[in-house]
This record gives structure tokens, sequence and C-alpha cells, in this order.
């Protein structure tokens, strides 16, 4: 059984999936790479078969289901003890990796969250971007009772156990605001360390819009205040 699973949820990514790869299949880490095409048109789908190691695992979604979709496949399939979640761009880097697992490893918590506000920098992103994350996420934390910077991060690492045993039902980018709430809910320890950032732009085929923020407030109040299932 690998340490490390790293779930790869990809869509239309043909130019950055095998850079992505590279990277994480470079960090060392006893793993094993679990990538779910979300019924991709741009050619992802069919360069996914060239990536020939023994530590990569494919599956193919039916059609575009969402983010949070292929995140669901991919817990489902991971095997390794703890499964952190990997953007199929380039904005977060892989040599994370270590300050994300390494709270896990000590038993200090049972999720990280990697931040990239913890320490107040903000890097390439502009200002109405770092307010918006802000407003969600503050929001997020009266709902849940929690004190994160960053509850929209890619970067999250959990327990395989935990978190194949929440049940999730968003399949876009619903996700973070429910699986926070689910694990709020738990009362399980959750961690938030610093990570870096290299935004892309909409140019460079950044998907989530303004619309996902919207739907983020309702995900926080439906999960946080509304939803009966803890």
């Amino acid at each position: 059984m690998p340490e490390l699973s790293v779930v790869i949820p990809c869509y239309n990514e043909r130019e950055t999936i095998r850079s992505i790869v590279d990277r994480v299949l470079a960090t060392g880490y006893d793993m094993e790479v679990v990538i779910v095409d979300d019924g991709s048109t741009d050619g992802t789908r069919e360069l996914l078969p060239e990536l020939k190691d023994p530590r990569i695992q494919v599956y193919f979604q039916p059609h575009n289901m969402g983010k949070g979709a292929a995140l669901q496949r991919g817990f489902k399939e991971a095997k390794g003890s703890y499964v952190v979640i990997q953007d199929a761009d380039l904005e977060y880097d892989p040599a994370d990796y270590g300050v994300l697992v390494e709270p896990l490893r000590a038993g200090l918590c049972d999720v990280v969250y990697g931040s990239r506000y913890a320490t107040g920098w903000r890097g390439k992103s502009p200002f109405w971007h770092y307010l918006v994350n802000w407003f969600i996420t503050t929001f997020g934390n009266l709902v849940n009772d929690l004190d994160l910077t960053d509850m929209e991060s890619c970067y999250k690492c959990f327990r395989r156990e935990l978190i194949q045993s929440i049940p999730l039902k968003s399949n876009r980018f619903g996700f973070e605001p429910e699986v926070t709430a689910k694990l709020s809910r738990r009362g399980v320890r959750i961690h938030e360390v610093p990570i870096s950032y290299n935004r892309r732009t909409f140019d460079e085929g950044k998907k989530i819009g303004w619309r996902d923020g919207v739907a983020a407030l309702w995900h926080i109040i439906h999960y946080g205040w509304l939803s009966k299932e803890y």
C-alpha cells in the first residue's frame, strides 16, 4: 500500500497534464497517482494512456460531470494512507507535499489544508480574487465554527479512511464548502499550513468563475445550516 494517493481531476488540460504528473512523480514519495478525466474534449483523454508509469492509474468519466464528481471517483479508487488533491494545471506546486503530509504523519491532525494566504502573502492574486476568497472563507468559518484562511484552496490532504467515509454529493466546485462543513460537523482535527501559489488567468484555462462563488455561499448555507445529514 502506498503512503500517498495523489488524486488529479482533469478537464481539458492537455497543455499541462504531462508536466504536472512529472512534477508529482519527481517528489519521490511512495505514491500512486490517480487521474480522473472528466470528459475532456481537447485531446487530454487521448494523451493520458501515453503516461507510462506503474504508479499512474487513469480513470475516465463517461461525460463531463464536474470536478466534485471526479474527486469522488478518485477518492473511491485511492489506496494510500493519505490522500492529497492536485489540480491538473500548474497553479499548485507538488514540492509542498512535505508540509501537507508531515502533520498527518506526526498525528497532529486528520486533515491538512494548504493556505495561499496563511502568511498574508497574495502572490499573483488580484485584489478582487483575494477579497472574494476572504469573504467565502470567513462566511464558512462563521457557519462551521472554524478558523481557516483559505477554504477554497485545492491543496487538502486527508487520512484516506476519513475522506472515504464522508458521503459527498457536490459534483462541481461545491466540493470545498461541502467537505469543510462535513469535516467540521464530525469534529475532526483540521490543520492549516502555508503553501505557494502561481495563479493562472482565464485566458490560460482557469475555469472557476463568479457563478461558482455564488454557488459556494449556497453550499455553505446548505451543508452548514440546513442539511441534516450529520
